[in-house]
């Protein structure tokens, strides 16, 4: 994407081309609005987001609009680590793992106790509960746990063999998506990898609504540079039915 979402020119052709979404972004920029206000950082203020839609419909709030795309996405994600590398033995780590979209599969095809979901919204975790349920997973014994920021403090070290983050960089700020950079290594076993997709612009870097953040490649990897990982842009993601870009990240052995 070269054209910045947050410009007059692109908001105006929008609205002229879809009138019908005029009122309901404009009632969603008023509620966004309002939480900003009543919140402190942006962590807080996603939360409340996340608590508003998962009143209005969980899978919705995972970004599905339809049970028939929840069921695909959750698919496309779990079939794609499959194919580059997740095995039943792994140990995996989801960060942002809503109400278990791909979590359910990946609960079932790993062996018990191998799936961590963690999320800052403790209302979509009570949605995953219900997905648990339906699909007959309590068996597996998968940890949800629900977190205030992305420091990891109350997990082991290097612990996990893969760290995956679907569709959560979209929604951070830079200093959140280094919060989880610099502290995330930590918990990775020696050879473990981490799968995120973002928002992938390649002109001006912009956020909309505080929701929607959308960065370069470059940034990305810089910044994953920085603390201590290489950054493998996944090009065959992009073959795929989806909006977003992926990125694996890897970390550098010591010298």
């Amino acid at each position: 994407m070269k054209r910045s979402r947050s410009s007059l020119v692109h908001q105006a052709t929008y609205a002229i081309k879809n009138p019908h979404r005029i009122v309901p972004h404009v009632r969603r920029l008023a509620r966004d609005t309002w939480f900003r206000l009543r919140t402190r950082d942006h962590v807080s203020y996603y939360r409340a987001v996340m608590k508003s839609d998962t009143a209005r419909d969980p899978e919705g709030a995972v970004g599905s609009h339809n049970h028939r795309r929840w069921l695909t996405l959750g698919r496309m994600q779990f079939d794609y680590l499959v194919e580059h590398g997740l095995k039943p033995e792994c140990r995996m780590l989801e960060i942002g793992c809503g109400n278990l979209r791909a979590g359910h599969l990946f609960i079932d095809y790993l062996h018990t106790g191998n799936y961590y979901g963690i999320d800052i919204s403790p209302d979509i975790l009570m949605a995953a509960q219900h997905t648990l349920a339906e699909h007959r997973l309590a068996d597996k014994l998968p940890y949800l746990t629900p977190v205030r920021d992305l420091r990891f403090t109350f997990l082991p070290d290097a612990h996990f063999d893969v760290v995956h983050a679907h569709s959560v960089f979209s929604h951070s700020p830079l200093n959140v998506i280094e919060e989880c950079f610099a502290h995330v290594g930590r918990v990775m076993k020696p050879g473990a990898w981490f799968d995120f997709t973002f928002d992938r612009t390649e002109g001006k870097e912009h956020q909309v609504l505080r929701e929607d953040f959308y960065y370069r490649t470059e940034t990305l990897r810089a910044l994953a540079g920085e603390h201590g990982f290489d950054a493998t842009f996944m090009d065959d993601w992009e073959r795929l039915p989806h909006k977003q870009s992926k990125l694996r990240l890897t970390k550098r052995l010591p010298e």
